[in-house]
């Protein structure tokens, strides 16, 4: 028997990011959007743990680890652990998501893997434990199973969802040179060190926003507080901000990058600024659209 689970791209419309806790981790507060890009978990009966990935299309995958420390097969043994069951599983990801680009794809795929590996195995989950254990392996993987758009808090694993009517287009420009999250984060510590609260978490009226379906309202309110860590370590990806601009499109970089994000209005329009950036010389780019579900049962044998 065999289980595909497909989960989403996450972005971030607004990222505000406040000083260090006690634990190490940065207070967020966070609109999250899955979009259209997608990575496909399949998971089967195996006598030991094992994981191999795939790309779709031209996705360069060399990055994705294929040991233990693969983030899938780390959320199958914490769901075996938490239900005292000892068996393993062949792990396959399908790869539609870019490795280390700001997209939460390894976060989609621990996602997928838990709700795929819960329905092989008919362990019957609660959505609650789900959720206890997706944020136990990391601060995205929560929303991986939520999808739409929804507001994190926390370090962004506090998940609730939030309406939103919308059809946005987005442009993904992704970067063949990943960046490290810890990194960017780092940078951000040294070029804010006097940040000593985080009364500034908060976000626009983003409901509304999303409510008004309009998306030049959206474009406005487009924010990313760790933008300015992210370029000051790679000034390059100004090329990128330029090339958006000149294209017309309201530019947000994802996450901690190093993915470029281009809003338009249509998915004609969208398909446009594609093209122009291609002819560019750039690489990769896709058009998705947003929101999405969260990670989902795709096929069942």
């Amino acid at each position: 028997m065999t289980v595909t689970v497909r989960a989403a791209a996450k972005i971030n419309l607004r990222l505000a990011v406040g000083p260090p806790r006690e634990d190490g981790f940065h207070p967020l507060l966070t609109i999250y959007q899955a979009i259209s890009l997608y990575d496909d978990v399949t998971v089967s009966e195996a006598d030991t743990w094992s994981v191999s990935v795939e790309p779709m299309g031209d996705l360069d995958c060399s990055g994705a680890p294929l040991d233990e420390s693969n983030i899938a097969l780390r959320a199958g043994r914490v769901l075996g652990a938490h239900h005292g069951v000892e068996r393993a599983a062949a792990i396959h990801i399908a790869k539609g998501i870019p490795v280390a680009g700001g997209l939460a794809g390894g976060s989609a795929d621990a996602a997928a893997s838990l709700v795929a590996l819960d329905r092989l195995w008919d362990l019957n989950t609660s959505d609650e434990d789900l959720l206890r254990l997706a944020a136990d392996l990391g601060s995205d993987v929560p929303f991986a199973l939520v999808g739409g758009t929804a507001r994190g808090t926390g370090r962004g694993e506090l998940v609730v969802p939030i309406e939103d009517p919308g059809t946005w287009w987005w442009v993904v420009v992704p970067n063949a040179l990943g960046m490290s999250t810890p990194e960017v984060y780092r940078e951000y510590d040294r070029l804010y060190p006097d940040l000593l609260s985080h009364h500034h978490l908060r976000v626009h009226d983003m409901a509304g926003v999303l409510r008004s379906r309009d998306f030049r309202h959206l474009g406005r309110n487009l924010e990313n507080d760790l933008q300015p860590a992210a370029l000051s370590l790679r000034p390059d990806l100004e090329q990128t901000d330029m090339d958006l601009f000149e294209a017309r499109a309201y530019r947000l970089l994802s996450g901690s990058g190093p993915t470029y994000l281009g809003l338009v209005e249509t998915q004609e329009r969208a398909h446009e600024v594609r093209e122009q950036l291609l002819d560019k010389g750039y690489t990769g780019i896709r058009v998705a659209t947003g929101p999405v579900a969260g990670a989902h049962v795709v096929k069942y044998v």
